[in-house]
């Protein structure tokens, strides 16, 4: 038989192990699921993270008519084709060309750096014909991830042949388009988005991925206009 000091001892054993045990439950309680706000930030994080990336993308937009975006990173470049037009980031210029003009007109201003990245306004040629950039999605994110009632629903896919995770968002209050869906691959690159952006309904779809890119999508039209716009 236990003397007494030592069957007080063993108690408290116990009823420290029990607390420990109760402890170590809260602990491992599962965590709760992911806010809205926290899903749209993980998108958006997700889209910002392919501008380190080097790669070809074509699409399918509204009309039937297509576009393609491209960036590589030695040298540190991108370009933008779309019906009608074309623009180019690079190190030496930000070029804008109206391809649909006669003659083909080629503005270049200013190029931007890694603190001062081209404003929005140069992407509106694009935005125009339908094909809606990265940037203008991106930024559509960041709208929505400020606006703490905004609806969203969740939910994975494949385009072309890319695992993607989609989010459809719905009353997000100061965006340019209030309802919309888009889809951004495991790469980082947008698969698709769809909305009415600016009063007018755009469909874009990514049809093709590439991790090369041709080099003849960041030369210039042939016989175009130079414009040159850029600060002496």
């Amino acid at each position: 038989m236990l003397a007494p000091k030592s069957r007080l001892r063993l108690a408290a054993a116990a009823l420290l192990l029990a607390t420990a045990a109760g402890c170590s439950d809260l602990d491992e309680t599962p965590a709760q699921g992911l806010s809205r706000t926290d899903l749209v930030a993980d998108l958006a994080s997700q889209l910002t993270g392919a501008a380190g990336r080097t790669y070809e993308a074509t699409y399918q937009l509204s009309g039937g008519e297509t576009a393609t975006i491209a960036q590589t990173q030695k040298p540190s470049r991108s370009a933008y084709v779309y019906p009608g037009g074309k623009l180019l980031v690079t190190a030496d210029a930000t070029t804008e060309c109206r391809t649909a003009a006669k003659p083909v007109t080629c503005t270049m201003t200013t190029p931007a750096t890694p603190t001062s990245p081209p404003p929005p306004a140069v992407f509106r040629g694009a935005d125009a014909t339908g094909m809606v950039t990265p940037a203008t999605v991106l930024t559509l994110l960041n709208r929505a991830v400020l606006d703490t009632d905004v609806e969203v629903d969740q939910h994975d896919t494949t385009i072309a042949g890319r695992h993607a995770t989609c989010l459809d968002l719905k009353g997000v209050d100061g965006a340019a388009a209030r309802d919309f869906g888009t889809c951004i691959t495991n790469e980082g690159v947008l698969g698709s988005f769809s909305g009415v952006l600016n009063q007018t309904r755009v469909e874009v779809a990514m049809t093709h991925y590439a991790d090369k890119v041709a080099d003849d999508v960041f030369e210039l039209p042939r016989a175009a206009k130079l414009i040159d716009r850029r600060a002496p």
